[in-house]
C-alpha cells in the first residue's frame, strides 16, 4: 500500500443497518434544536461517523448528534465536529458528511465516557459482520 491508500483511521469502521442520525449545530452561547429530518448513517467508528445529508454543512462546525440504532432502547448523544463534506452525485442525498467525535472524558466539551462504552458495544455487535 502506498501512503495515499493506507488507512489512516485508528478505529475500525462498521455499518449499523438502519441506523440514523439527527444533528444540531452548537453555536456560541446557543444550542439549537435537533433537525426534524433524520439522515442515514453510512458508517461509524469510535472516532467518528459518515452520514448522508441534504444540507451543506461547513467544516469545523461543532455539533451534537443523536444516533438512533434500531432495537436499541436509547439514542446515543455524541459531540463532534464536521471534518469534511463532499457531494454525493446522482444519489438521493446531496452530501456525505464526515464527523470527528470529540474526545471522551470529563472535561468541558468532551463526550461522556458512557458514549465510548456504547460505541464499543455497537462495534462488538456489528463490527465483525460489516467491517469495511
Amino acid at each position: 500500500m502506498t501512503d495515499r491508500t493506507k488507512e489512516r483511521r485508528a478505529c475500525q469502521r462498521f455499518v449499523i443497518p438502519g441506523a440514523t442520525v439527527y444533528y444540531k449545530q452548537n453555536r456560541f452561547l446557543f444550542y439549537g434544536k435537533f433537525t426534524e429530518d433524520f439522515y442515514p448513517v453510512f458508517d461509524i467508528s469510535r472516532g467518528g461517523m459518515r452520514f448522508l445529508c441534504q444540507r451543506f454543512l461547513k467544516t469545523a462546525t461543532d455539533m451534537t448528534l443523536k444516533l438512533i440504532v434500531p432495537a436499541e432502547t436509547a439514542p446515543l448523544l455524541i459531540k463532534g465536529r464536521v471534518s469534511w463534506i463532499s457531494p454525493n452525485p446522482g444519489k438521493s442525498y446531496k452530501y456525505q458528511v464526515g464527523i470527528q467525535f470529540a474526545p471522551y472524558g470529563k472535561n468541558k466539551g468532551d463526550n461522556d465516557p458512557a458514549v465510548l462504552q456504547g460505541l464499543t458495544a455497537l462495534e462488538k455487535k456489528f463490527g465483525a459482520a460489516s467491517s469495511i
